[in-house]
């Protein structure tokens, strides 16, 4: 697994190049110490994971975020690295096709599984966070929201089961059915939907009040 770290604080960079170089099948391939700095590298690179620093001068992580994901193909997973999540900066990476979030704060094995888990994509990084940004800043909308494609019953549960943070394996369990055809469902899920990951696939089922708070 490839991974390549977006921060201009050295001290930062430092850190999770030690944390991540340590574990086994993830190597460190590059480090980006502005935004500008990042598709340039993630093109000669070719990394799995862009951890992104959301705030950084010159060109900020979501715009970064934007220019990497639709440059490259097959795209990289985007982890922002962010001090607080409820940061306004993190959903609007979210947004613009971030794959999840990491807090600075974050413990090594902590970093080490969200790196892990956004890469297989199968599950949504901080379901309860993502929820809570979605909900918050759908509420400050000023006009109404826009309604999902028209999804099947199945597609409907999914996702929002998907909505809960449950993987593939625990909607299957959920629902009795084989993992397979979860995945195959959520494809088409995130095919109608025209976003890039099931986070994105969540946001939207939040803003669009498909999915409701409890």
């Amino acid at each position: 697994m490839r991974v390549v770290i977006a921060d201009d604080e050295r001290l930062v960079r430092t850190g999770l190049r030690v944390v991540l170089d340590a574990e086994p099948g993830i190597e460190v391939v590059g480090e980006a110490a502005d935004g500008a700095q990042v598709l340039p590298l993630a093109r000669e690179l070719r990394p799995d994971v862009v951890l992104m620093d959301v705030r950084m001068p010159g060109l900020d992580g979501i715009r970064a975020t934007e220019l990497v994901l639709d440059a490259l193909r097959p795209p990289p997973k985007v982890l922002v690295v962010t001090t607080f999540e409820n940061d306004d900066y993190v959903y609007e990476a979210l947004r613009a096709g971030a794959a999840g979030f990491l807090l600075k704060r974050a413990r090594a094995e902590e970093m080490v599984q969200a790196v892990r888990l956004v890469a297989h994509g199968e599950s949504l990084l901080f379901p309860a966070a993502v929820r809570e940004l979605a909900v918050r800043h759908s509420a400050r909308r000023d006009r109404a929201p826009a309604p999902l494609p028209r999804l099947t019953q199945r597609e409907g549960e999914i996702l929002r089961l998907m909505s809960a943070g449950l993987a593939n394996g625990e909607i299957a369990e959920r629902l009795v059915v084989s993992p397979e055809t979860v995945k195959t469902h959520v494809a088409g899920i995130l095919g109608k939907l025209g976003v890039r990951d099931r986070t994105q696939a969540v946001i939207a089922a939040y803003e669009s009040g498909f999915v409701r708070p409890r």
